[in-house]
């Protein structure tokens, strides 16, 4: 991995504002996200959607912290089909966990060249995540694609299927230092509100209201706040997070603690120790032996190629795989 020269790239600060009865993380990505992006060389519009995916797993996945993965797979009906991102567990003991992402887009329809808001061209389609905890059936939730941006559908699907409202801010840019060429770097604040000990959403309370026969709208983040009482705090917090600016996110020139230092003084913020990320993926040949292995012979011979080998790469880190249907084995070529 390409170390990061700047303080607070690659990594995942947690924090808590204990007069607001808030958590958070705080994440920067720097090497990750440019190799990430770089390597698939998406039209600008495409790749800060995909930044901004990646960005809602590091914070969302760290403070879930799962045993083997969280996923984020956001599906459209437009010109763009899916963004994926994965949070993964550290390969080894006391090791950094592991993040990639990648998009599919119609290159029929590729967006225009000026174009920065990828969001529109995902169309109508659903906001899903998943988390493997390893053991079981990984846990699955869906809410409709709604809002302006990712971040509006990640506060929905927190509001509407954990009842936890939050709250997100991230910016992703090319940025370029003088004498070096350009790099990708993202960043991002997730708060959340916590009731007080003992306390719940009140389950008296009702949901946002409709007129006769209309359909009950999805929650919000500031409805389930109110249910339970701190709708008050939960304002300010919100408040002062939106006067958060991109490049304060992105960095590297204001530390993270700095930061939370200038958004929220007065409200007793505390920081746990850094968690690191890196770029990382989990494809193998023997996960593609096991994919592959289960296919129909006929299935099968409709993918072979001249060589009588059968291609499988890896959208996420562009791995390049070549499967044996007489053995059923696979090898990476690169």
């Amino acid at each position: 991995m390409t170390e990061s020269p700047h303080r607070g790239d690659d990594q995942i600060l947690p924090f808590q504002l204990d007069r607001l009865a808030v958590r958070g993380r705080l994440a920067r990505l720097d090497a990750s996200i440019d190799r990430i992006l770089t390597q698939h060389a998406y039209p600008a519009a495409i790749s800060g959607l995909l930044a901004e995916a990646a960005v809602l797993a590091a914070l969302i996945g760290s403070a879930i912290q799962p045993r083997r993965r969280f996923s984020l797979q956001i599906r459209g009906a437009g010109s763009v089909r899916l963004i994926a991102a994965d949070y993964m567990a550290p390969e080894t003991e006391g090791g950094p966990p592991r993040l990639r992402a990648y998009a599919d887009f119609d290159p029929q329809n590729p967006p225009p060249e000026d174009a920065r808001d990828g969001f529109p061209l995902l169309g109508k389609g659903f906001f899903g995540v998943l988390v493997d905890q390893g053991t079981g059936q990984p846990y699955q939730g869906i809410t409709p694609l709604e809002g302006e941006n990712l971040s509006d559908c990640a506060e929905t699907y927190f509001a509407q299927s954990e009842q936890v409202a939050t709250r997100f801010a991230i910016a992703a840019a090319q940025a370029q230092e003088p004498g070096e060429a350009p790099v990708w770097r993202a960043g991002g604040i997730m708060i959340q509100h916590m009731p007080a000990p003992g306390e719940h959403v009140r389950e008296e309370a009702p949901p946002p209201q409709t007129l006769p026969g209309e359909p009950l709208p999805l929650m919000k983040a500031d409805n389930v706040a109110a249910l339970s009482g701190g709708l008050e705090d939960w304002r300010a917090a919100a408040f002062k997070l939106g006067t958060v600016e991109p490049h304060e996110l992105l960095g590297p020139h204001v530390a993270p603690e700095e930061l939370l230092l200038r958004l929220y003084h007065e409200d007793e913020p505390r920081v746990f120790s850094a968690q690191p990320v890196e770029f990382g993926c989990a494809c193998s040949a023997e996960k593609v032996s096991a994919a592959l292995g289960v296919y129909e012979p006929a299935e099968i011979a409709d993918m072979i190629l001249e060589d009588g080998l059968v291609a499988a790469d890896c959208q996420f880190c562009g791995a390049k795989y070549r499967f044996d249907p007489q053995t059923k084995t696979a090898v990476r070529l690169s």
